[in-house]
């Protein structure tokens, strides 16, 4: 059954790669789901603050907030500016019906993240950040991990160790003070994997960073579990 399921998926990864299809920007056709023409216009590169990933002039390291207030992440990449087309087609990818050919696609733009090759390859872990049992219940499939299996780095992806343990109500409207509130006590380490994580570098992997404070919050229940290092990936950072 497992032989016959993966030959299948393996037929379906083929068939999405030679099978012409329309841009989901500008509607050419033939073209990828996302064409070279629409990536080069709107998911240009763009230098970030070292720690959060908000856009700064070149020749900064970090925002003024960062400097101001060291956040418990050591690093974070961002490929795309959240922002027109890539808010609607994120939004396409987390809450339709699961696409396979949007998570391999959207993958690709990660990896054309500055940051993102020697994070990728440096890390012991990559951890996609995890949903509620509610959450994931209701979607039917998370994912940071639909990402993080694209990167290019599935032996080191691990969904065991960092855990969401209450849900949250949705926090798309809320302040950064009260969205860090509500995950005070959202995230845990399994409390008998800790020596798994300690002394190690952690890749955490999301879709969308707002306020930074999922990946903030995840960040510091690492470093208390022992990790050496946490850096991230996102997709899109919202400006």
């Amino acid at each position: 059954m497992q032989i016959t399921s993966t030959i299948g998926n393996s037929v379906l990864r083929t068939l999405q790669r030679l099978l012409p299809s329309q841009c989901a920007v500008c509607h050419g056709w033939p073209a990828a789901r996302i064409c070279m023409a629409c990536v080069g216009r709107f998911a240009s590169l763009r230098h970030r603050c070292r720690t959060c990933a908000m856009p700064v002039a070149e020749g900064v390291s970090q925002c003024g907030d960062c400097l101001l207030h060291p956040p418990a992440l050591d690093a974070c990449g961002a490929a795309l500016d959240y922002r027109y087309p890539w808010a609607e087609l994120i939004a396409q990818f987390k809450f339709a019906p699961c696409d396979p050919g949007w998570a391999a696609h959207l993958g690709q733009l990660i990896r054309r993240a500055p940051l993102a090759s020697p994070f990728i390859h440096e890390a012991d872990l990559v951890l996609p950040i995890p949903l509620s049992r509610e959450r994931l219940a209701e979607r039917g499939f998370n994912q940071a991990l639909l990402l993080a299996r694209r990167l290019g780095a599935t032996e080191k992806i691990r969904t065991d160790l960092l855990l969401r343990v209450l849900h949250t109500p949705a926090q798309s409207q809320l302040t950064r003070a009260q969205r860090l509130r509500n995950l005070r006590a959202s995230f845990a380490v399994d409390p008998l994997k800790t020596a798994e994580i300690k002394g190690r570098c952690v890749l955490l992997v999301d879709d969308v960073m707002t306020t930074g404070a999922t990946l903030q919050t995840a960040a510091l229940r690492l470093k208390q579990a022992g990790a050496a290092e946490v850096r991230a990936l996102v997709l899109a950072r919202t400006a």
